[in-house]
């Protein structure tokens, strides 16, 4: 995701761009730690919290579309890359049944 040029070109909503950069982190941290860990419930749990992460991150992106302070192209590439992670995430958590 390119949350980072995006969080960049919106320096006037602190809050928004606040959430996303957390939200965005949210992401590669949850992946990280759920990989460092050894039970199968221990790293679902670190995946789950991640696939929601990208939800999140996909709600704001609306928010900023629907307030024409990203493109359309741009939002519409975000939505792409965001569903093909959360369906490897999906895949990841199903594994660990």
């Amino acid at each position: 995701m390119e949350c980072k040029k995006i969080i960049q070109s919106i320096p006037n909503d602190k809050m928004v761009v606040d959430q996303l950069n957390r939200a965005s982190l949210s992401i590669i941290l949850n992946i990280a730690e759920g990989s460092g860990k050894f039970s199968n419930a221990d790293r679902k749990k670190f995946f789950i919290i991640a696939r929601a992460s990208i939800f999140e991150c996909v709600a704001i992106l609306d928010i900023l579309h629907d307030e024409n302070k990203i493109d359309t192209s741009l939002f519409k590439n975000q939505l792409v890359i965001s569903d093909q992670i959360s369906r490897i995430l999906f895949t990841m958590i199903q594994n660990l049944k």
